[in-house]
């Protein structure tokens, strides 16, 4: 604050790049309101300015209102360069937006194209959209061309390794990063965590978080909570969540997926024992939430969720869908309805998950030529990923946030 108020003093906030620094450091430090109140207050914007607002947004999660900031720099009659298309491109990836995206010719798309690449943005497209051999393939590419990956390339390709579950190759690019002179981060030790994990070397995963050199994140100890979970081993969930609950007692996630744990395996007394804990504390869960763009606007949906303008419409799609996929040979998975109630109450459940209710709407409001895209915010459950692939012929594709 003491150097916003000597900005403000010398008179230095009506200078673009002054102003959009400052904007940016705000934004950089979570305080998002705080940098929109400096850009609006901005009589004079330049491509910078606009361009430190979009990366604040997209820093701190808000990937519409960075899409809504690109299109008011398009109104303000602002040209967008190399960095701001770089900055945009992996937000429409993220919200599902992409029909919503860029449009450019091909010299402009030339242009951006080393400017994506270097920031890993293209990388993190094929990644985000489940593209996970293709991200491994640009990564060799990327390399062949005399390019040097840098820390985010190797996130990159470490990620997309641990969701492919291609134990050798994730092992082979970690080890390559001391080779390019790159020491690993929590973000890369995650994502080895994860790749052990997913195909169930439990033993060596815990052996190899031990002999991390960086601190042990809670950011790692869930994710190995999340494989104990995955592969039902509730001795070692329960240790690893009592270590979590020391770490932050405040974390909802935790107590999920202890509770979770107990559910799957039928433990209604301790998932009871977990939830009058977190209500004692006062810890909430984070609901989970999916997003699909139509040509207009994002359109966000909730479990259960009857907010929608068009609900009666969607459930009654819901319930055509729940006829042609049984049809099919779908069986809904009840494990992943962790209430203690009966099958058919269950099933109901399932049915109002929130990427089914998107799929409904993108079902009902999207051409037949045109690819649905829902994006979570969570993990997407078993059950819904098997409903989806029962469904037919229009192209759905599913991602995580």
């Amino acid at each position: 604050m003491n150097i916003h108020q000597s900005i403000t003093e010398g008179g230095f906030l009506l200078d673009a790049v002054v102003g959009s620094a400052l904007a940016d450091m705000y934004a950089k430090c979570g305080n998002i309101d705080k940098a929109l109140e400096l850009f609006d207050s901005m009589s004079q914007k330049d491509v910078i300015s606009w361009i430190s607002m979009i990366a604040g947004y997209v820093q701190n999660r808000f990937g519409e209102k960075a899409l809504e900031t690109f299109k008011q720099l398009q109104l303000a009659g602002v040209k967008p360069d190399s960095s701001t298309f770089a900055s945009i491109l992996p937000v429409c990836a993220q919200i599902g937006a992409l029909e919503l995206g860029v449009k450019t010719n091909a010299t402009t798309f030339s242009g951006i194209l080393p400017a994506c690449a270097k920031l890993g943005a293209l990388e993190q497209g094929y990644v985000q959209n489940g593209f996970y051999k293709d991200a491994l393939n640009f990564f060799e590419l990327m390399k062949d061309s005399g390019t040097s990956p840098d820390i985010v390339s190797f996130a990159c390709v470490l990620f997309a390794c641990s969701h492919a579950s291609l134990v050798d190759e994730g092992c082979t690019y970690f080890n390559c990063m001391s080779l390019n002179g790159i020491k690993p981060t929590v973000d890369h030790y995650v994502c080895m965590v994860d790749l052990l994990a997913r195909v169930g070397y439990l033993e060596d995963t815990l052996n190899f978080i031990i002999k991390m050199p960086v601190k042990h994140e809670v950011v790692v100890w869930m994710c190995f909570l999340g494989a104990c979970r995955s592969h039902k081993i509730i001795g070692l969930g329960v240790f690893t969540s009592t270590l979590l609950l020391d770490f932050d007692p405040k974390n909802a996630a935790t107590y999920v997926l202890l509770s979770n744990i107990y559910a799957e395996v039928g433990r209604w007394g301790e998932v009871q024992m977990v939830r009058k804990l977190m209500k004692d504390r006062g810890i909430i869960k984070i609901p989970g939430c999916s997003w699909i763009a139509d040509h207009k606007t994002v359109h966000a949906f909730c479990v259960g969720d009857r907010s929608h303008p068009h609900t009666e419409k969607i459930y009654k799609k819901l319930k055509e869908l729940a006829y042609e996929m049984k049809a099919a040979g779908y069986l809904p998975d009840s494990r992943h309805s962790l209430n203690n109630v009966e099958e058919e109450e269950k099933e109901l459940f399932l049915c109002h998950h929130s990427e089914k209710l998107a799929i409904a709407f993108g079902l009902l409001n999207t051409p037949p030529e045109k690819t649905i895209r829902v994006v979570k915010n969570l993990r997407v459950c078993t059950d819904c990923h098997t409903a989806k692939q029962n469904l037919s012929p229009k192209s759905l594709e599913e991602k995580l946030l």
